[in-house]
C-alpha cells in the first residue's frame, strides 16, 4: 500500500470515528438529575398543589423541556440552563410551601390562643353571672329573713298586745287577776284560766328563748307566812300549766312574795282583788332579764 493510500484510509479511519461520537448521546446531565429530584420532592409535597401550583407547574413544564433537549442531543449548557431553570423552580416552589406551613402554624397558634382567650372570657363571664346569682338570691334570702323577723316582730306585738302586756324598770310585764285564775284562798287553776295561760304559752312557744318570772301575791289578810305559803303555790300552778302546754320548766322561775307588795288599798274589796294577782316578767327575745327583774317590786 503506497502512502497515499495510507493517509486515505487513515482519513477515514478518523472520520468515522468522529461520526461514532457524534452519534453517541451523553450518558448524564447533573444538573438534569437534580432538577428531577427537586422536582420530584416538590410533588410528594402535600401542601404544594396549595401553596405552590404555580412552581410546580413551570418546574415540570421546564424539567420536560431540559429531558426534550437531553434526548435531542443538544448543547450540554442548553440542556444545563433548562435543568437549572426547573431546579429554581422546585426549590421556589418548596420556600412557598414552607411558609405556607408556617403560616398555617402561627394561624393554629393564634387560633389556639383565641379559643383559650375566649374560653377564659366565658369563665369569667359564667362566674359573674354566678356570683350576681348568689348576690341577688343572698338578697332575696335576707329580704325574706328580714320580712319574717318583721313578721315574727309584729306577731310579738300582738301576742304581747293580747297578753296586755306593759313595759316597767323589771322589763315587760303582765298581770293575772287571782280571781280569774283561782278561788279564794285555793291555789287550783279556775278552768277559765286556760285561755290566759294559753296565750302565754303560745307566746312561748313562738319564742323559744324567752324565759319568765312568775310571782305570786296575795292581799293583807290572814299571817304572813300564809300569804307567802299561797303565793308560792299560785305561781308554781300557773309554771305548771304552761310546762303542761309544752314551755321548757328552764324557761320559768317562780317565786311568792306574799302580802308584802300590794299595787291598791287593802282596806277595800276591790282593793284587796287587785292585791291577789300573779304577775309575769318577761325577759328580752335571747333570754335575758332586764336589770332589777329579780328584785321585788315597789310597794304601792
Amino acid at each position: 500500500m503506497n502512502t497515499r493510500q495510507s493517509m486515505m484510509m487513515a482519513a477515514a479511519l478518523m472520520t468515522a470515528v468522529g461520526l461514532a461520537a457524534c452519534a453517541t448521546p451523553p450518558q448524564r446531565n447533573d444538573q438534569l438529575e437534580q432538577a428531577r429530584m427537586a422536582v420530584q420532592s416538590l410533588e410528594q409535597d402535600p401542601d404544594a398543589q396549595i401553596a405552590a401550583a404555580a412552581d410546580l407547574h413551570d418546574a415540570r413544564n421546564n424539567l420536560q423541556n431540559a429531558d426534550a433537549a437531553f434526548e435531542r442531543h443538544e448543547s450540554p449548557e442548553h440542556v444545563t440552563y433548562l435543568a437549572y431553570l426547573a431546579d429554581r423552580e422546585a426549590q421556589t416552589g418548596e420556600e412557598h410551601a414552607s411558609a405556607y406551613r408556617a403560616n398555617q402554624e402561627i394561624a393554629r397558634g393564634n387560633e389556639e390562643r383565641n379559643r383559650i382567650v375566649l374560653e377564659s372570657r366565658n369563665q369569667e363571664v359564667q362566674q359573674a353571672r354566678e356570683a350576681e346569682a348568689s348576690q341577688a338570691e343572698q338578697t332575696q334570702l335576707a329580704r325574706q329573713q328580714a320580712e319574717q323577723a318583721q313578721a315574727e316582730l309584729q306577731k310579738e306585738r300582738q301576742d304581747l298586745a293580747a297578753l296586755k302586756a306593759r313595759q316597767t324598770r323589771r322589763g315587760l310585764e303582765l298581770t293575772f287577776a287571782s280571781d280569774v285564775l283561782f278561788d279564794t284562798a285555793s291555789a287550783t287553776l279556775k278552768p277559765g284560766a286556760n285561755l290566759q295561760l294559753n296565750r302565754l304559752a303560745d307566746y312561748m312557744r313562738a319564742s323559744p328563748r324567752t324565759r319568765i318570772l312568775i310571782e305570786g301575791y296575795t292581799d293583807n289578810r290572814g299571817s304572813a307566812d300564809y300569804n307567802e305559803e299561797l303565793s308560792e303555790r299560785r305561781a308554781q300552778a300557773v309554771a305548771n300549766a304552761l310546762t303542761t302546754e309544752g314551755v321548757d320548766a328552764d324557761r320559768v322561775q317562780t317565786v311568792g312574795r306574799g302580802k308584802d307588795f300590794p299595787i291598791a288599798t287593802n282596806a277595800t274589796p276591790a282593793g284587796r282583788q287587785q292585791n291577789r294577782r300573779v304577775d309575769i316578767v318577761l325577759s328580752d327575745a335571747s333570754g335575758k332579764f332586764a336589770q332589777g327583774a329579780n328584785e321585788e317590786p315597789s310597794m304601792q
